[in-house]
C-alpha cells in the first residue's frame, strides 16, 4: 500500500440497503489510537429551575439568562458573574425544550433531562429510553478504564417517584449513583489487583445466587406488586453495572495511572455540612479523573427535583430564607433575590471546576478545551418545561465557537445532543426524538 494512502477516521463501509459499518483504527488513518486527544463529557443538573425574576419586581439582573447585545455578545447576570472570565469557554442556549416535557409529571423532568424520554407510559420511573452520557460511554470505554462514572447529591436511583440519578442505561433503566467521595476517589484510584479481585469475587457470589433463584424471583414477581417487581429490577440492573464496571478496571490493573496531587483533596467533605466544600471536592475528583484519563463520561446530578434529598436545605446553610424548592415557588420580590443568589452560589461551584479543567493539561490545550460541559436543568422555572436553562462550556478544540447567547426559537433539546455526539465523534443519524444538529449555533464549526 503506498505510504501517501490515507483513510479518514470517520470512514464506513457501504453496505446494500443502506447499512453502514464504522471501520476499526487502522494504521491508513495516521495517528493512532492511543495518540488521540480524548474527547470527553460532563453534564451537571440542577433542580427547580433558575431563577428569572418577573418584571414587576424590578430585578432583572438577576435572571440566570445573559442580556443579549445586538452585537452577539452578551452581559452576565448576576447569579452567573462569577463565570465571567470563562466568556470565551462558555456559551447560554435559549428556547430548548424537549417534545415529552409537557405531557408528563412535572416531577420527572430530570428523569427526561439527558434522555428525552418518550413517554409510552408517563409514570415515573417506567417510560425511559438511553440517557446521551451512556450512548457516549458505550463509544469511549474501550479507551479508558470505566465506562462512565454516575454522581448524585444523593446516592442510589432515588424513589419510583423522584430519581435520585440522571443517568439510564441502553434499556432505560436508572443507574445506581455514588455520593462519598471517599467512595469515589477509591473507586477511581485505589484499585489495585488484590481489592478488585476482592471485590469481583463477591459479586460473583451475589450474581451466581441471583443466577440459582431465577425460577423462585419469576415466582415471587408474579405475586409482587407493580412498585415492588420494578425495584427488583432495579436491583438486578445495578449488580450489571457494577459488574461492567469492574471487568472494565481489571482490563487495565496492569496499566500504571498518571501520576497526580491529591493533597488539596478533603475526602471526608460532608454535603449535609459544609455545601461548598463538598462540590468542590466532587468537581475536583472529576477533574482528576478526566485529567488521568480513567472515563469520558461523567453526570453529576447536583440537586434534586420538588424538595427532595440532601440539597434541598443548602441555601438555609447559606443564609437564605428558605429551602431550594420553596425558593423556586417564591412569587414575591424578596424570595425570587434568594432564589437567584442560590444560583450564584451553583455558578461559584462551576466556576471553581471550569478552572480546575483548565489546569489540567492535555498536549494541545487544557482538559477543558478537550471536554464538553453541560449544565443545566429540566425546568425554567419550577415545573415550566419550556425554554430550559443551558449552558454549554468547552470544547474549543472540538470544533466549539463559544462567547454566545444563541437563541433560534423553540428548538428541540435533542438537536443539541446530536450536535454533542457530532463533536464528540460520534456519528450517529439521530438521538432520541432529534431532527437536526443545531443551525448556525456554537457548533457550526464542529
Amino acid at each position: 500500500m503506498s505510504s501517501t494512502f490515507r483513510l479518514d477516521r470517520r470512514a464506513f463501509l457501504h453496505g446494500l440497503g443502506g447499512v453502514t459499518l464504522a471501520l476499526p483504527a487502522l494504521n491508513a488513518m495516521g495517528e493512532s489510537v492511543s495518540e488521540k486527544i480524548p474527547r470527553r463529557f460532563c453534564a451537571l443538573y440542577t433542580a427547580n429551575g433558575m431563577s428569572l425574576p418577573r418584571p414587576e419586581h424590578g430585578i432583572n439582573e438577576w435572571s440566570w439568562f445573559p442580556t443579549a447585545r445586538h452585537d452577539g455578545q452578551f452581559v452576565f447576570g448576576k447569579s452567573t458573574e462569577p463565570l465571567a472570565p470563562f466568556r470565551k469557554q462558555l456559551s447560554f442556549m435559549g428556547g430548548l425544550y424537549h417534545p415529552s416535557g409537557p405531557k408528563a409529571d412535572p416531577h420527572v423532568c430530570s428523569d427526561m433531562w439527558l434522555t428525552g424520554a418518550p413517554l409510552h407510559n408517563p409514570k415515573p420511573g417506567t417510560y425511559n429510553s438511553v440517557g446521551l452520557d451512556q450512548v457516549i460511554a458505550l463509544h469511549t470505554k474501550q479507551y479508558c478504564r470505566q465506562p462512565s462514572v454516575v454522581l448524585s447529591i444523593d446516592a442510589g436511583t432515588g424513589f419510583l417517584s423522584r430519581t435520585g440519578t440522571i443517568s439510564y442505561n441502553l434499556e432505560g433503566r436508572p443507574i445506581p449513583a455514588e455520593n462519598n467521595p471517599r467512595r469515589v476517589f477509591n473507586r477511581l484510584f485505589r484499585g489495585d489487583k488484590a481489592s478488585l479481585q476482592g471485590e469481583h469475587e463477591r459479586l460473583r457470589r451475589r450474581i451466581k445466587l441471583v443466577d440459582a433463584v431465577t425460577a423462585s424471583a419469576k415466582t415471587l414477581n408474579q405475586q409482587l406488586g407493580k412498585s415492588d417487581r420494578e425495584r427488583m429490577d432495579q436491583y438486578l440492573t445495578s449488580l450489571g453495572e457494577l459488574e461492567s464496571r469492574l471487568i472494565a478496571s481489571e482490563q487495565w490493573i496492569d496499566i500504571p495511572l498518571k501520576k497526580q496531587d491529591f493533597t488539596h483533596l478533603n475526602l471526608d467533605a460532608a454535603s449535609e455540612k459544609e455545601p461548598a466544600e463538598y462540590y468542590r471536592t466532587m468537581f475536583n475528583l472529576i477533574a482528576l479523573a478526566f485529567d488521568a484519563d480513567i472515563t469520558r463520561s461523567v453526570v453529576f446530578m447536583l440537586n434534586r427535583e420538588d424538595g427532595m434529598g440532601i440539597s434541598d436545605t443548602f441555601p438555609l446553610k447559606l443564609g437564605l430564607s428558605g429551602t431550594h424548592h420553596s425558593l423556586s415557588h417564591a412569587g414575591d420580590k424578596a424570595g425570587q433575590l434568594h432564589f437567584a443568589r442560590y444560583d450564584l452560589f451553583l455558578s461559584q461551584q462551576l466556576a471553581h471546576f471550569f478552572e480546575r479543567l483548565n489546569a489540567c493539561q492535555d498536549r494541545n490545550g487544557t482538559v477543558l478545551d478537550n471536554t464538553i460541559v453541560l449544565f443545566g436543568s429540566g425546568a425554567s422555572t419550577t415545573h415550566n418545561p419550556a425554554n430550559l436553562p443551558t449552558l454549554v462550556a468547552g470544547g474549543g478544540n472540538m470544533g466549539l465557537r463559544h462567547g454566545t447567547y444563541w437563541r433560534d426559537g423553540e428548538t428541540r433539546m435533542s438537536n443539541l445532543y446530536l450536535s454533542i455526539l457530532r463533536s464528540m465523534g460520534i456519528h450517529q443519524e439521530a438521538f432520541a426524538d432529534s431532527t437536526a444538529t443545531l443551525r448556525d449555533s456554537i457548533f457550526s464549526k464542529a
